[in-house]
C-alpha cells in the first residue's frame, strides 16, 4: 500500500524545488545532471574546501555582499551597469553565476575549462567609458583581480559565520589557493592564496574604491526593490540584512548602510533564513554535491 508523503517533506520539496527552479533557471535540470553525472576528473576533489564552500547554502549571503562589495570600484560597476543586464534580468544574471560556479567546481575538468573559456570570450567583448570617462575593459586582469577578491572574501566569510561545516583556519587558505586555480584561468593575476594575502589584497584596492551614483543604485535595486514575489521579500530582507551586516565597516559606510539594527539583528536573520534554504535545498541536492 502507497504511504501518504510527511506533510512537512512535502513543502520541504516544493521549497527545494522551487529555489532550484529559480535559481537553476529552464536548463537547471539538465545542467546539474551534466555536472554531477558525467564521468571524468574534476579540478577539485570530494572534501577540498572549495566543494565545501560553494555547495553550501550560504552562498546566498556570500553573493549579495560580493555584489555590493564590487559595485564600489567605479570601472567594475560601469561594466555591470552598462553590460550584465542585472535590472533587466537580474534571475538570468545569477542563473549564469550560478551555472559558472557549479561547473568549475563540481563539474569535469572539460567542462569547467569550456566554461571558463566562454566567459573569458565574453570579457573581451565588456568594455566601455565609466560615467567619469576613464575607459574600462572587463578582462582587464587588475579589474578581474577585484571582482575575484572581493568574491572570494564574500563566499568565505558568508561560509565561517552561516555555513554549516566552518573551515578551520588551514581549510581557509585552501580555499583561497583553491579559487585561486579558477581566478588565474579566467585572466587575473597577482592573486592571492591565504587569508591574510586576501585582506591585503581588499585592503590595497581601497584607494580606487567609491560609491558612486551607480554604486548606490546597485545597492538600493538589491536590498530594497528585488524583483521578487511578495511572499518572499521578508526572507530575503532578512537574508540580505546579513550579507550588509557582513560587510566591512568602511564598505557599509560607504553605502550608507551602517545601521545598529543591522549589524545587530542581520546576522541572526540571515542564519535562519540560511538554515531554512538549506533545509529545503537538501530535498533536491544531488548526493555528489555533498563532501
Amino acid at each position: 500500500m502507497q504511504t501518504t508523503a510527511n506533510p512537512v517533506e512535502r513543502v520541504r520539496a516544493r521549497m527545494g524545488a522551487a529555489m532550484f527552479a529559480r535559481i537553476g533557471g529552464a536548463d537547471g535540470p539538465a545542467i546539474r545532471a551534466r555536472v554531477h553525472e558525467t564521468p571524468g576528473p574534476r579540478w577539485f576533489p570530494p572534501g577540498a574546501a572549495i566543494r565545501i564552500v560553494h555547495g553550501d547554502s550560504s552562498m546566498y549571503v556570500g553573493g549579495v555582499r560580493a555584489l555590493l562589495l564590487q559595485s564600489l570600484h567605479p570601472l567594475a560597476m560601469a561594466g555591470v551597469a552598462g553590460h550584465s543586464g542585472y535590472r533587466g534580468d537580474p534571475w538570468g544574471r545569477l542563473t549564469r553565476t550560478a551555472t559558472f560556479l557549479a561547473f568549475t567546481t563540481f563539474g569535469t575538468e572539460d567542462d569547467a575549462q569550456e566554461t571558463v573559456d566562454r566567459i573569458r570570450a565574453i570579457h573581451e567583448r565588456v568594455r566601455g567609458k565609466a560615467p567619469d570617462g576613464r575607459p574600462y575593459r572587463a578582462s582587464d586582469p587588475h579589474l578581474l583581480r577585484w571582482v575575484h577578491v572581493a568574491e572570494a572574501d564574500s563566499f568565505l566569510a558568508a561560509h565561517q559565520r552561516y555555513g554549516r561545516r566552518p573551515l578551520s583556519p588551514a581549510q581557509c587558505d585552501e580555499y583561497v589557493a583553491q579559487a585561486a586555480q579558477v581566478g588565474r584561468r579566467l585572466g587575473a593575476t597577482d592573486l592571492p592564496e591565504t587569508v591574510a594575502e586576501l585582506r591585503e589584497a581588499i585592503e590595497g584596492y581601497r584607494t580606487e574604491l567609491e560609491a558612486t551614483a551607480e554604486a548606490l543604485d546597485a545597492a538600493h535595486f538589491l536590498l530594497s526593490e528585488p524583483p521578487i514575489s511578495r511572499a518572499m521579500r521578508v526572507p530575503y530582507a532578512m537574508l540580505a540584512s546579513g550579507a550588509v551586516a557582513l560587510l566591512p565597516g568602511w564598505a557599509r559606510a560607504a553605502l550608507g548602510r551602517d545601521r545598529w539594527r543591522t549589524r545587530t539583528f542581520g546576522p541572526v536573520a540571515a542564519g535562519l533564513v540560511t538554515r531554512a534554504v538549506r533545509w529545503g535545498a537538501q530535498a533536491t541536492r544531488p548526493t555528489s554535491n555533498v563532501d
